[in-house]
């Protein structure tokens, strides 16, 4: 803990005037109980009112939830759709402060302050809907909707099926919408940068390969509809029709929409830039500024940021100094990274028998984890949880790794998602934090529990704070090491490695966004300060460039949980209680930095009364 409280210390409480003495925000004065208990039952309506007409808006949101009133159905796109959006918002507002929050109960009164806050953050952002690339590598609609179908739209009858093909018909549709969208982005100078296109297009052209656009394997969305359709074990003639309908509906209508995004992909990709950063963009420093408010939830600046990630560079650098030390090797830091990336002890094999063993061994380190839970948590999610590598179709531009979300009627659980394209990017030294970070303790525990509280309103079960949900996770890649994991210093270094990706990224994404940092700068920072394949870095430093300002969630989120675990067990000495702060952490559901810290004050402070 001391290493991590030190640079508290030094810079996160200083960039964020963050103070050791925390205490809970005074209780406001108790109303009768009878009128406080009719006004927060009238409130937590309200918040089911409210929640549920955004999802019955949106019916991908709808498939994500098991609703499937819209499931033939995809998410308008376009002004029209972001206006309605906004009117909705601005309704939700008016009815939510027409509730007195001085008349609810305590877990209701900070519901109202998340949600007010939520529509009003949202209405403020209104002004940067169109400064976003809805085409990317990472998120974008090209690989995004076959995926969705792929994941999401599980098929359990006829119904099912028939609704799935009208998605598939529908894509045409989607994309024009799409197109439409993105040629107004372009008239008001917003496009991504000239890589992006190179990646797009491919996902495309994958897409739309094998049958039945052409001879051979089964296409990605064919293959998955067949596996779908045996499931449900439907008459082998209704299983016959659908087949046909699904074919007809890719061959004609989706083919068409995606070659018409290629095609507009390929004319943008002639005349879009080389500039990388959001600085670029109109208003692109104000629109900097909110991306990292909104992601970090702090008032933390760009050059606080930059600043503290070099701090924490510098500090993880003389931990692995250490390692090296432990494992007797000969030589500089930066010839530790060469021999960690390039020895082949820590590779497996690229190919089918490697990638079989990495999900293994990744299972085997989740169960293991399993067996640990009881002694540092109670709550802890009913889900269950799947590993498996991400789909061919996307693997190429997908991220290293990722988390899906179980669904919550338990029809579908939580997966992690490890990108096995290239096992040269997936070393066995980062084995264990990875499935740490993705897996448990990490976003499967805080994700599922969340969902699974089912006392806290719809919003807040799924709601998203990107400082908090990615700080759990890098925190849970650091407490398996409390309780005896990362035996092998290899293993261990590997945990180091993964957290001065994270501090890395402060540096670099400040320094694309804020400093003008140009591709190849951002590139050759992370590759010299990391152990990390140029493959890696490269992948990583493009996602930076189209997501500004979520990397940097990570660190200080992390930062801020130890922090407030350091606090807590310094004021409550003795009655300081680790599954207790992981209750007081976990159980109100994802929070903003700044409302967790309250959250956990309270808790400290009634322990200390007992």
């Amino acid at each position: 803990m001391k290493p991590y409280r030190s640079i508290l210390a030094l810079s996160l409480s200083l960039a964020l005037g963050f103070t050791t003495n925390v205490t809970a925000a005074a209780p406001l004065a108790a109303e009768p109980a009878q009128e406080q208990q009719s006004s927060s039952a009238k409130a937590n309506a309200l918040f089911e009112t409210i929640f549920m007409e955004n999802v019955m808006a949106s019916p991908e949101s709808q498939s994500y939830l098991g609703i499937k009133q819209d499931q033939d159905k995809w998410n308008e796109i376009g002004e029209q759709a972001d206006a309605q959006a906004l009117a909705r918002t601005q309704r939700h507002l008016q009815l939510l402060r027409q509730i007195d929050p001085d008349k609810l109960d305590p877990q209701t009164r900070l519901s109202y302050q998340l949600l007010e806050k939520k529509l009003q953050e949202a209405i403020d952002d209104h002004r940067w809907r169109h400064h976003t690339y809805p085409v990317n590598q990472m998120f974008g609609l090209q690989s995004g909707t076959p995926a969705f179908l792929i994941n999401q739209h599980q098929i359990s009858n006829v119904t099912d099926a028939e609704a799935y093909i009208s998605r598939v018909r529908a894509v045409e549709r989607r994309f024009d919408q799409l197109i439409t969208l993105m040629s107004a982005q372009e008239r008001r100078g917003i496009m991504p940068p000239k890589f992006v296109f190179a990646h797009t297009i491919n996902d495309s052209q994958n897409i739309i390969q094998g049958a039945p656009f052409e001879s051979g394997q089964d296409s990605a969305l064919l293959a998955d509809f067949k596996a779908k359709l045996a499931s449900a074990q439907l008459e082998d003639k209704e299983q016959q029709r659908l087949l046909a309908e699904l074919e007809s509906a890719l061959s004609q209508p989706f083919l068409r929409g995606y070659r018409k995004l290629i095609a507009y992909l390929q004319s943008a990709q002639q005349h879009a830039d080389e500039h990388d950063g959001v600085w670029k963009l109109p208003d692109g420093e104000a629109y900097y500024a909110m991306k990292l408010k909104r992601t970090t939830t702090t008032e933390l600046s760009a050059k606080q940021i930059h600043q503290l990630g070099l701090d924490e560079v510098a500090r993880i650098h003389n931990e692995m100094r250490a390692i090296m030390r432990q494992v007797e090797f000969d030589g500089e830091l930066q010839d530790f990274f060469a021999f960690m990336r390039t020895d082949p002890q820590f590779y497996f094999t690229n190919d089918e028998a490697g990638k079989q063993a990495y999900i293994q061994q990744a299972n085997a380190t989740i169960g293991a984890m399993k067996d640990r839970l009881d002694e540092v948590f109670r709550l802890q999610p009913k889900a269950d949880l799947l590993v498996k590598p991400v789909e061919a179709f996307r693997e190429r531009s997908a991220g290293k790794a990722f988390y899906q979300q179980p669904a919550p009627d338990g029809s579908r659980p939580g997966t992690y998602y490890a990108n096995l394209y290239d096992m040269a990017q997936m070393p066995s030294y980062q084995l264990e934090a990875l499935a740490f970070h993705e897996g448990i303790p990490g976003h499967h525990m805080q994700i599922a529990i969340a969902q699974e509280l089912e006392s806290l309103p719809k919003f807040r079960r799924f709601g998203r704070y990107t400082a908090y949900i990615e700080g759990w996770g890098l925190y849970s890649e650091y407490l398996p090491k409390e309780l005896g994991f990362y035996q092998d210093p290899y293993s261990d270094f590997g945990r180091l490695a993964m957290e001065l990706w994270r501090a890395c990224r402060l540096v670099v994404d400040t320094g694309l966004h804020d400093r003008r940092w140009t591709r190849q700068q951002a590139i050759d920072y992370l590759a010299s300060n990391t152990p990390n394949a140029q493959g890696d870095v490269v992948k990583a430093i493009e996602r930076y460039i189209v997501m500004p300002g979520q990397a940097t969630a990570y660190k200080i989120g992390m930062l801020k949980l130890l922090e407030l675990r350091s606090i807590a067990q310094e004021r409550m000495g003795e009655k300081f209680e680790l599954k207790g702060f992981h209750d007081a952490v976990l159980a109100n559901g994802p929070l903003p930095l700044d409302i967790l810290e309250q959250q956990v004050a309270q808790w400290g402070s009634e322990r200390i009364q007992l």
